[in-house]
């Protein structure tokens, strides 16, 4: 019997992958069941679905079900500080698209499609309270009945997120090493209500960012018409969370900062004023697993910071990579090993870009030379299939390019980019590309895909 803790989206990708192995597996969650609960209001930023995440969920069956709850988003729609709006795609080709998905529906989608395979047990309101590793047991209390079940842990897969009550005890017990770097920025959740007849009031082909340099809001679409807004600010400081308490100050910020994005938040004051801050950090562990016992999975072993979309992307890719390494390995022990050692690189990486990330979005995309430099990569593209490919499009369109190499391939492009661009007056019409082609032939070797 595989034991699961944490039935969100990770933990139940992975009892439908493993199922396919014909395990038996108890899933266990402490919220109640999704298919009959309404979602959490104002702590949940809506997911963004890319290839890596499609790729998994077609592996699982399910992503051609979700139909009609995916919002197809072509790039980014800036809009300035001045009132314009710009418009900035993700890539080039049809399929190069991001994808705006509640949470919820998702969840609840896999749910459903786990529910109905056998072999597989749910358990909801069940929450795990400790672990004894010397017996190999852990405790799960049975939250409708008020009673401890005392479960064998061979294995336990611990899916049970950013907070992994899993991972604390492992670190606990000192069994592994694992840190919680907290952000200085934190976000609140808002939203922007469907116009008439559940029309969209903003486009809805798009992720739409305000950046203002060391804050931003972004919005991403919703099935019914309506965008989920996001307010990401410093914690503490002069413009930040600590000091917004007064509606007066509340009002006058959104008013002077997004003031199109003000006029369709009637409520945006009381939104504000009655959703908690929610944490942002990243979470980092070593190693992922005690012997064959427990493994972390997914955020529990790699929280990151949202602002590459990556981080239910990089924990389905997760899934789908355990899977694999099971099919090699007879023992949880070494099909554990190997995920660690093989996966881990990878998530540092991703990590690390999404951090990078959050300066772009609330800062760099505003500024003329990025936007040149991001319209130079999309043209190197164009002219050199196959050996320059954009940092972005790797990590978000190209789930066989490992994290880490597109990482590394990325370091060097921005410096091709950035010698390439400089001195580029008037634009694209100034770059030399036969400079370009003999930078690009001697870093940058073809790609395997």
């Amino acid at each position: 019997m595989i034991r699961i803790v944490g039935a969100g989206p990770t933990g139940a990708l992975l009892a439908i992958l493993l199922q396919r192995r014909a395990k038996q597996i108890a899933l266990y969650e402490l919220r109640p069941d999704p298919r009959a609960a309404d979602a959490e209001s104002g702590r949940s930023i809506n997911l963004a679905l890319a290839d890596r995440g499609i790729h998994a969920l077609r592996a699982a069956g399910v992503f051609e079900p979700l139909g009609s709850a995916l919002l197809p988003m072509r790039g980014r729609l800036i809009h300035y500080a001045s009132g314009d709006r710009s418009f900035q795609p993700y890539g080039q080709g049809p399929n190069e698209v991001i994808y705006s998905v509640s949470r919820h529906r998702l969840n609840q989608a896999l749910i459903e499609a786990a529910a109905k395979l056998p072999g597989i047990e749910l358990h909801f309101e069940h929450r795990f309270e400790g672990a004894d590793f010397e017996a190999g047991t852990a405790l799960i209390r049975d939250l409708r009945r008020d009673r401890i079940l005392n479960v064998a842990m061979q294995p336990l897969l611990a899916t049970d997120g950013a907070g992994s009550l899993m991972r604390r005890e492992m670190r606990a017990h000192n069994l592994i090493q694992a840190s919680e770097l907290d952000l200085e920025h934190g976000y609140k959740e808002l939203s922007i209500p469907a116009g008439p007849a559940g029309s969209f009031r903003l486009a809805k082909d798009a992720l739409h960012i305000w950046p203002r340099g060391n804050y931003m809001l972004i919005a991403l679409p919703n099935d019914d018409g309506s965008f989920t807004a996001t307010l990401f600010l410093p914690k503490r400081g002069s413009i930040s969370f600590e000091a917004l308490t007064q509606r007066s100050a509340i009002d006058e910020f959104f008013s002077l900062n997004f003031p199109d994005a003000r006029d369709l938040m009637p409520d945006a004051i009381a939104q504000f004023s009655a959703h908690p801050v929610g944490f942002l950090g990243t979470v980092s562990a070593s190693p992922w697993h005690v012997g064959g016992q427990a493994m972390l999975i997914g955020d529990a072993a790699h929280a990151m910071v949202p602002f590459h979309g990556q981080g239910m992307n990089c924990c389905f890719e997760d899934c789908i990579e355990f899977d694999a390494c099971l099919a090699r390995h007879p023992s949880w022990q070494a099909a554990f090993s190997e995920f660690d050692t093989a996966r881990k690189p990878n998530t540092d990486a991703i990590a690390a870009m999404a951090q990078e990330n959050y300066l772009e979005m609330r800062e760099s995309v505003a500024v003329p030379q990025f936007q040149l430099q991001q319209a130079l990569s999309l043209e190197l593209e164009r002219r050199f299939p196959g050996r320059f490919i954009p940092r972005y499009s790797m990590v978000m369109f190209h789930h066989e390019i490992p994290y880490l190499t597109a990482q590394r391939r990325g370091s060097i492009q921005a410096q091709i980019l950035s010698d390439l661009a400089r001195g580029a007056v008037h634009g694209l019409a100034d770059v030399d590309f036969k400079r370009a082609e003999r930078l690009i032939d001697s870093k940058l070797p073809p790609l395997q895909l």
